[in-house]
């Protein structure tokens, strides 16, 4: 659809370009009788110039749809320009067989003058009489030599004809500069539509990489629930039970809401307080944990605001496998607050803060998140570029994320 649409663009370009020059000559023409009264429109002269532009016409045709294809889309440079030199020299031979035919010499015929038309021959008749005189008119400097016989010719002064007329290089010119028109349209035309295969191209293999990420993220994550359930058993065989429902609603959430691009931030949140809520089944009252994000969720809202999903887990997982200790005390604070930038455009400001202990100081964040952490970086880089924040401040006690967004209506 889009290649029938460039298709049409160029087409119409040398609609308009053909039609203003096939009606130049008419405007002309009606200008100069609008002008001058004594003129008359005369159709034979605008048919003698649109035959000339017939001829140009013709050669486009060939080239536009013949000749340009083999350089801009098959790439074949050696047969283009050798059928193009073919094409501009029967052209040229053309134009010299066309132009106007060279008369031949002109032969006027010449009296001989009388005596009495030189005035030397009136005043000294004598110098008739003695052809070997010097000052006889046949010797004299001033033009005044006859050539004998009672009459001669004079040839008029034609140049021959040459090879190439002025007219003849200006035509040939500028069906040249009409050839590399019509091939500048082209190779544009192609340029345009080979950047945007190669834009959906690009955002192709983004789709594909932020599927091979979710999809990596997803075994993940539930490679980690499991392992705490497993634990649950150990401990509570009931509270065990409820995980498993926990898990239920979580994958629901995972296999039919992550397929989109985006979610409702309250479907993401809601989604957040299932998974918490399982986690802290298994640590109890040894964790302190407050989250304050899910007062963003306003269920019934006209226009939700939507964020990618699987966004936050990776740091949540990452709080309570490394910050949460049943030796010492542990906390994890969730928060989140909506705000607007300077141009009114919706933004979520979203932060995890944990406890940090002693034995867990040397853990970098790469290795605090694993694949998770590494997988959200990315999917921050090809989602939005950027157009967001994502800073980790980190002390000897505590360990903090904070996470700048740009939500959609």
């Amino acid at each position: 659809m889009t290649f029938n649409k460039d298709k049409q663009q160029e087409t119409v370009i040398y609609l308009v370009l053909w039609g203003l020059l096939f009606m130049a000559p008419i405007m002309s023409l009606y200008i100069r009788t609008t002008n001058d009264t004594s003129l008359t429109f005369n159709w034979d002269e605008v048919l003698m110039v649109w035959r000339e532009y017939g001829v140009f016409f013709a050669v486009f045709l060939v080239h536009n749809y013949l000749l340009a294809p083999l350089l801009v889309h098959k790439q074949q440079k050696l047969i283009y320009f050798s059928i193009v030199i073919a094409l501009v020299g029967a052209f040229t031979f053309y134009q010299c067989q066309d132009r106007p035919k060279h008369h031949a010499p002109r032969i006027e015929k010449m009296e001989r003058p009388e005596l009495n038309e030189h005035p030397s021959r009136q005043e000294r008749p004598e110098l008739m009489e003695d052809p070997e005189n010097p000052e006889h008119p046949q010797f004299a400097g001033d033009g005044a030599h006859r050539p004998h016989g009672p009459q001669h010719f004079r040839r008029d002064d034609h140049r021959p004809p040459v090879i190439l007329s002025q007219h003849d290089v200006i035509t040939v010119i500028i069906l040249i500069l009409m050839l590399g028109m019509n091939l500048g349209v082209k190779l544009y035309f192609k340029q345009k539509a080979d950047q945007r295969q190669l834009t959906e191209l690009e955002h192709k293999n983004l789709e594909q990489q932020l599927e091979y990420l979710k999809y990596q993220l997803n075994p993940h994550f539930l490679m980690n629930t499991l392992n705490n359930i497993h634990a649950l058993v150990d401990i509570d065989g009931e509270r065990a039970k409820e995980a498993i429902i926990q898990l239920s609603k979580i994958l629901r959430y995972v296999l039919y809401e992550t397929n989109n691009k985006r979610v409702s931030i309250n479907k993401e949140l809601e989604f957040m307080q299932n998974y918490t809520d399982l986690m802290r089944m298994r640590y109890g009252k040894k964790l302190q944990f407050t989250d304050t994000s899910c007062q963003l969720v306003t269920p019934g809202t006209d226009q939700p605001q939507m964020i990618p999903p699987l966004l936050f887990i990776s740091f949540v997982e990452n709080a309570f496998k490394h910050g949460v200790s049943y030796q010492q005390p542990s906390f994890i604070e969730i928060t989140g607050k909506r705000y607007k930038d300077k141009q009114e455009h919706n933004r979520l400001l979203w932060s995890c803060r944990n406890s940090k202990h002693q034995k867990q100081q040397q853990t970098t964040v790469p290795q605090q998140g694993g694949v998770g952490m590494a997988n959200v970086r990315q999917r921050l880089d090809i989602i939005f570029g950027n157009n967001y924040t994502l800073n980790v401040n980190e002390t000897d006690n505590t360990y903090e994320v904070t996470l700048d967004i740009p939500m959609e209506a």
